[in-house]
């Protein structure tokens, strides 16, 4: 990684201008004070101007290239010869969405060369809020004030642009990027009369941002390594859609959309005036995503951003929130260590919320180290974010504390062990008790997870705790629990969850994970269960960062079903666990015992 060495000056006047007349009154230039862009532009006085960008993709088949409706907002002096760096939001919500039923998620679970099992519609609403019609965001007039462009494009397929929605494959990507490409004059952008329009005001250098889907596609377009993206700050975003709609090959609902899955959403997003060209592109997507196996395959490997990693030059300053079931914490964690291994210029904003943006939670602090952010990337000032601590988390106290990287650096696995009694509360110790001890369970999805967790004794899962701890112990990064499980049936749903149980016996769900035992050789790949073998099933749980207090008990519970998140089978699948041959590794900062 390229590193600045700097003296930071108290102000630095920056004055990039095209076209001035050498009688004119120089405009009023961005201003820099501590490392950070200060608020020296009037919002209120912003041009603003509605054009189109050629993408070079004809998603829609209609034999035309996809075109990208963008919204300008720039200074007022940019029309005097002034050139700003763009801070750009490219997003599929910005006209609203459709009312789309969801897949039935009440079926039972696919079996290899058995017919049936295919999911069907229902009649329930998707509740997800639609974005209203008119471009606008929150950060507007913080970065006009700064100097900033804002820049806003609807994705394909919604809105005014042309083009197919289709949940994160290439021709989303390629719609995003060419925006990019205008900016920096390499794609062609017209106004609505048909009239070429240039961005002449633009120095080249552009951020991306965004929440969600809007925080997605950035990652998306820096995975294209496209020259000019300077810097992204994805919030909340996918890294690898699979990994939104699947896990480890079982079918896996972002939390709150239970039988949402990419069909849903693109036809949820197509706001297209015109949708008749895209029927058969969402059809088709319909098909290709596969409710049935959950197999990892090329669709999925489309819609990947993690293959194209290598690529990324864009600095990334990533946010995700601990407690986001909707885009999962290992969307960030993921992509992030990749950044890492690539030496990508990175850092990260852990937050104790859920899918939500900082901008909520910590106003003033996350909007100097946005500030500071852009300022490096965008304006290239020197102000030395790239020597600073590399994570940012809050705690469970709602403090933050600044460390040199994440997961912890000190953070060591410990592998504990499941003793008897998990009908109940059976142990969780470092050391195996002699012999061999199978414990069953029947699954029932019916049950929350949280509710089985928290009973004292259920048949419907098992549950193993540590004595109370006598210190703090942080789990940082990625639990795992190596389950050694009997089905007695050809197709199960395997939950494993990491809870937290105080000392007045009130137990908390921190993280889990889910499996599918068909897929226990590769997520590409399905393989027969034989009902009464033995099998090792790994269910990785979602990327925590979490402090268990003193007195409190860390817990593993183990069930079949996830009633929010995995398919519901009827009731009655039989599991065993064989605790001789299963352990839990945590990643931790402190000890056990």
């Amino acid at each position: 990684m390229r590193r600045v060495r700097m003296g930071l000056l108290a102000a630095v006047f920056v004055l990039p201008l095209t076209g001035l007349p050498a009688s004119a009154e120089p405009p009023q230039g961005p201003v820099f004070e501590d490392g950070e862009a200060q608020p020296v532009f009037d919002p209120a006085q912003a041009v603003r101007e509605d054009l189109f960008v050629t993408a070079p993709v004809d998603s829609d088949r209609d034999g035309q290239d996809d075109r990208v409706h963008v919204q300008v907002v720039r200074p007022k002096e940019t029309a005097q010869g002034l050139r700003v760096p763009v801070v750009y939001q490219a997003s599929p919500y910005f006209s609203g969405g459709n009312d789309v039923p969801n897949h039935n998620v009440d079926t039972e679970l696919y079996v290899p060369e058995q017919p049936g099992n295919q999911t069907v519609r229902t009649a329930e609403r998707d509740e997800r809020m639609a974005v209203a019609a008119e471009i606008d965001w929150a950060y507007e007039e913080y970065l006009l004030a700064r100097g900033y462009a804002v820049v806003y494009a609807e994705s394909l397929g919604t809105g005014l642009s042309t083009g197919c929605p289709t949940t994160g494959a290439a021709n989303e990507t390629i719609g995003a990027k060419s925006v990019v490409d205008w900016l920096n004059s390499r794609a062609p952008g017209q106004d609505a009369a048909g009239k070429p329009v240039e961005a002449r005001w633009a120095t080249g250098k552009v951020g991306m941002m965004g929440v969600s889907y809007n925080g997605t596609l950035p990652n998306a377009v820096a995975s294209t390594g496209v020259e000019g993206l300077e810097a992204i700050v994805p919030i909340g975003a996918i890294s690898n859609w699979y990994d939104y709609y699947r896990t480890d090959g079982a079918i896996v609902a972002p939390g709150g959309y239970q039988g949402e899955d990419a069909d849903v959403l693109a036809k949820y997003v197509h706001t297209r005036a015109d949708r008749e060209p895209c029927r058969e592109v969402i059809d088709q997507l319909t098909a290709d995503q596969d409710r049935l196996t959950g197999d990892y395959s090329w669709f999925w490997d489309e819609r990947n951003y993690l293959n194209d990693v290598d690529k990324v030059r864009a600095a990334v300053l990533s946010v995700h929130g601990l407690n986001d079931w909707n885009v999962k914490t290992r969307q960030a964690a993921q992509w992030y260590a990749e950044l890492r291994e690539h030496d990508v210029p990175h850092k990260i904003w852990w937050h104790q919320e859920g899918h939500t943006d900082p901008i909520r939670l910590r106003e003033q602090e996350w909007l100097r180290t946005l500030n500071r952010w852009f300022t490096r990337y965008l304006y290239q000032v020197p102000n030395g974010v790239e020597d600073e601590p590399k994570a940012t988390v809050q705690r469970e106290d709602g403090s933050w504390v600044e460390e040199a990287e994440w997961p912890a650096p000190e953070a060591r696995d410990v592998t504990l062990l499941p003793t008897p009694g998990g009908t109940e509360r059976g142990g969780l110790a470092a050391a195996r008790v002699s012999g061999r001890t199978v414990e069953a369970l029947h699954d029932d999805a019916s049950q929350l997870a949280e509710d089985l967790a928290a009973a004292p004794s259920s048949p419907n899962r098992l549950a193993y705790f540590s004595a109370p701890l006598t210190a703090p112990a942080r789990v940082s990064g990625t639990v795992r629990a190596e389950l050694a499980l009997t089905f007695d049936r050809p197709a199960a749903n395997v939950t494993a969850l990491l809870v937290d149980q105080a000392p007045d016996g009130t137990v908390s769900v921190i993280t889990r994970g889910w499996a599918d035992p068909q897929n226990r050789h590769a997520i590409d790949r399905t393989s027969p269960v034989e009902p009464g073998k033995n099998y090792s099933i790994d269910v990785a749980m979602q990327p925590d960062d979490y402090v268990f207090a003193p007195g409190h008990r860390l817990g593993i519970v183990v069930l079949s079903s996830d009633h929010d998140f995995t398919l519901r089978p009827k009731p009655g699948v039989g599991l065993e666990l064989d605790l001789s041959r299963t352990r839990i590794q945590l990643p931790l900062v402190g000890s056990i015992g």
